[in-house]
């Protein structure tokens, strides 16, 4: 951004932001310091590449092979389905990049069937106590089928824009796989509410277990805890900008940044970590 500014004006509309890192180490990186920083680039893609490449056998053999397809193979079957599983994965990722006009807009779509969806189904099973994994899954899937759909049905949305379309799909597919399925377990659920308290549509369940254990009770602090939230917010984006501004010398805002960082620091210690103590002391236990 210091030093491209010129290259990307003189782009105008058709700007190639992929230009911009092999253009700063080509003409400010000096030779050796080169070597280190793009051997550092190829170790963050090899780690990133691996955990991929490992994770996937993990979720094809143990969670739909070994679960649905064969139950009773011997553990050395299940290693060699994890070498064939890890082979079609690197396979396929890479056939899948040959297609690709561009690195960022595959990262647009993956941000949008990533955020549209799993943002319902992480938001449900912290605030409902109806939300099961039949849930999840159906609002996963309708998320991901909404974020591949979407570019093709709606052309000339971001997608930014798409995000609430994607959202209220997947949202739609949460409850409909919760609701046509039966609840998780009542001991878990109350075992769960008991060692986080969380806010939101608890009250069956809350009930339940106050009957129970009348020393139970909610969590009270919802304003408290909101307004940290939004103030957490606020601290974490003011740290990531305060290194921008500094890298691109804006100095002024620079210092209004750690500004905003000290205050909010503060803002969250008295009224979050200093707070802490305050939890009931079954809860507490549970944290600690």
């Amino acid at each position: 951004l210091v030093f491209f500014s010129d290259e990307l004006n003189s782009m105008g509309a058709d700007v190639d932001f992929e230009q911009i890192l092999p253009f700063a180490i080509q003409n400010f990186v000096p030779v050796g310091l080169m070597g280190l920083l793009i051997s550092g680039l190829l170790a963050a893609f090899m780690s990133s590449f691996a955990a991929s490449v490992n994770a996937a056998p993990a979720y094809i053999v143990n969670d739909i092979y070994k679960r649905y397809i064969n139950h009773n193979a011997t553990d050395r079957h299940y290693v060699n389905m994890s070498y064939l599983s890890s082979f079609i994965v690197v396979v396929l990722g890479i056939t899948f990049a040959f297609f690709l006009d561009s690195i960022n807009n595959i990262i647009d779509w993956l941000v949008a069937a990533l955020y549209g969806g799993y943002t319902a189904a992480n938001l449900l099973k912290w605030y409902w106590w109806r939300f099961n994994g039949y849930g999840y899954f159906y609002g996963m899937v309708g998320g991901i089928l909404a974020a591949m759909v979407l570019p093709y049905a709606l052309p000339d949305f971001t997608a930014l824009q798409a995000f609430p379309i994607n959202f209220l799909i997947s949202m739609i597919g949460c409850l409909l796989g919760s609701y046509f399925t039966a609840p998780d377990d009542e001991e878990v659920l109350k075992n769960f509410y008991k060692k986080t308290r969380p806010w939101g549509f608890w009250k069956p369940i809350y009930e339940k277990l106050h009957a129970e254990d009348p020393t139970v009770q909610p969590n009270t602090d919802f304003k408290r805890d909101a307004i940290n939230v939004i103030v957490g917010i606020v601290w974490q984006t003011a740290i990531i900008a305060s290194s921008i501004f500094m890298v691109i010398q804006h100095w002024w805002t620079f210092l209004i940044c750690l500004l905003i960082v000290a205050v909010s620091s503060y803002f969250l210690k008295v009224n979050w970590y200093d707070k802490m103590e305050d939890y009931p002391a079954d809860l507490k236990s549970n944290i600690q």
